[in-house]
C-alpha cells in the first residue's frame, strides 16, 4: 500500500473506532513529501454535517503552513471526494489527488454522494432535494461592489 495513502486508510480505521464518522481518511502532503494535514470524517463527533475527512486535513494543512493557499500539495483519500471536498480542493489549488475507493463504493453502503452529483448534473429534475431560489440579486450586489471598490482580495 502506497505510505500515505496507509495513513489515510489509518486516519479512516482510527475515526470509525472511536464512532467519530464515516469511513472516511484523508492526508495531504507538500512537494517536498511532508505530511501536512491528516483527517478522519468527524461529522458524528463534531455534530458538523461539513466534517468530512477532506476538509478536516485541508483545514488543519492550512493552519499549519499559515495559508490558504495549498499549491504544489497532494491529497490522498480513502473515497472519491464528493461534490462539498472536491470544492474544498479546487479552492485550496490542490491540483492533483488519488483516492480509494469510489463514489459508488460509498453509496453501496448507504452514503448519499451519488444525489449530490445528480443534482449537480440537472437540477431541475431533484426540486425534492433541495431548492434553489433566487433572491434580492440587486440589494446582495451592492456588497459585491463595495468588495470590489475596497480592493478586496480574490483568492
Amino acid at each position: 500500500m502506497d505510505k500515505y495513502m496507509e495513513q489515510a486508510y489509518l486516519s479512516a480505521k482510527h475515526g470509525i473506532e472511536a464512532k467519530e464518522g464515516g469511513p472516511f481518511g484523508a492526508v495531504i502532503v507538500d512537494n517536498a513529501g511532508n505530511v501536512v494535514g491528516v483527517g478522519n470524517n468527524r461529522v458524528l463527533k463534531n455534530s458538523d454535517p461539513t466534517a468530512h475527512a477532506e476538509i478536516v486535513a485541508i483545514r488543519e494543512a492550512c493552519q499549519k503552513l499559515q495559508t490558504n493557499d495549498l499549491s504544489g500539495c497532494t491529497l490522498y483519500t480513502t473515497c472519491e471526494p464528493c461534490p462539498m471536498c472536491l470544492s474544498a480542493i479546487v479552492w485550496a489549488n490542490i491540483k492533483k489527488f488519488y483516492f480509494g475507493c469510489t463514489r459508488k463504493d460509498a453509496a453501496n453502503i448507504g452514503f448519499r454522494d451519488d444525489l449530490l452529483y445528480e443534482y449537480l448534473q440537472n437540477s431541475e429534475s431533484h426540486k425534492d432535494l433541495i431548492q434553489a431560489i433566487p433572491l434580492d440579486r440587486e440589494s446582495c450586489l451592492k456588497v459585491f461592489q463595495k468588495y470590489v471598490d475596497d480592493n478586496g482580495v480574490i483568492y
